[in-house]
């Protein structure tokens, strides 16, 4: 028997709840790791709370994220001992995941944990620090350096939009941080954010085309938040965009797009291709300041990670929470 988080939907309605599950319960996979710790993102806060259709099959052990130690593995990448990394594969939506003592999962879904982090700082960093690293390999892939000028992160404070700044400013771009949290300003400069703008006027809806500025943006937001940005970018600048917080539309024109060559690029990172995380990961261990994920991340118990998806739903917490599922 185990420790998890156990999401149930029947006729008594839905319910996360701390349950002793069973080892025979787990899902089919190659590989079974003992999970040391795990993470909340928006998505597990969907999932938890029941405010999202995150959840495709029940019961359903939330938790995108997980690092641990193979404990058996009939796969031949793994053996029993390795320290292993999941990050999206449908992992707490349509597979059991990561907030529990132990997973079991497809080996191919892993990758090793880098030597350069501890467990806590791989989960301190987690889906939300591997998505902002593929929106800065995004940015690059299409050629925008730090010489073509300011770069826009808009949900700031939030996981994806910490790592991002951080990143970004250590990589010698100009970052200017977009918040609906204006007390989170003093936080978002000790990242590496030049400036911090508010969120309102991002959020409501805007011109075709608005006066140019940003070489390139990493987006969280989507909706009229995103279409603004595409509006406000430069001559063949490069947005990036990999979330849906502020819905799932964009009400926009084509306008930037063809009359200003302006690239969206969509990041996906449940699906992402083995080589790109493994890429993304080992430019994490480059490319962001590990003394800075203190000032990221909290660390919470298991017990302590149902309360937290509600306040993480509501926009009450910043940057990265890290579950220890042991405690």
């Amino acid at each position: 028997m185990f420790k998890g988080i156990l999401i149930e939907k029947d006729d008594a309605g839905y319910r996360a709840a701390i349950k002793d599950i069973d080892e025979a319960q787990l899902p089919d996979g190659d590989v079974t790791v003992r999970v040391s710790h795990s993470t909340l993102n928006y998505k597990d806060g969907l999932a938890i709370t029941g405010k999202g259709p995150v959840v495709r099959r029940f019961p359903m052990v939330p938790g995108i994220d997980l690092v641990g130690a193979v404990e058996s593995s009939s796969h031949p990448d793994y053996k029993p001992g390795d320290q292993v990394v999941l990050n999206g594969w449908g992992v707490g939506e349509v597979h059991w995941g990561g907030l529990a003592q132990k997973a079991r999962l497809k080996g191919d879904w892993l990758v090793p944990l880098p030597e350069r982090f501890s467990p806590q700082q791989a989960m301190a960093i987690g889906t939300a620090g591997y998505t902002a690293m593929l929106c800065v390999l995004g940015l690059e892939r299409h050629g925008v350096t730090p010489a073509h000028g300011e770069i826009l992160v808009t949900g700031a404070a939030g996981g994806v939009g910490s790592v991002a700044i951080a990143v970004l400013a250590k990589l010698g771009y100009t970052v200017v941080a977009v918040s609906g949290r204006t007390e989170e300003a003093d936080y978002l400069k000790r990242l590496g954010a030049s400036e911090v703008l508010g969120r309102a006027e991002f959020a409501a809806p805007g011109k075709p085309l608005g006066k140019e500025r940003w070489a390139g943006a990493v987006d969280v937001v989507g909706s009229h938040t995103l279409a603004n940005v595409c509006a406000t970018t430069k001559y063949r600048g490069v947005v990036t965009a990999c979330g849906l917080a502020g819905g799932m539309d964009f009400p926009a024109s084509v306008a930037p797009f063809i009359l200003r060559g302006v690239t969206l690029a969509g990041i996906d990172s449940v699906m992402c291709p083995r080589p790109e995380r493994l890429e993304a990961w080992r430019r994490l261990g480059t490319d962001l300041d590990i003394s800075k994920l203190e000032t990221i991340s909290t660390e919470i118990s298991l017990a302590d990670a149902i309360p937290a998806a509600s306040k993480l739903i509501n926009g009450e917490i910043r940057g990265r929470v890290i579950v220890d599922v042991n405690r």
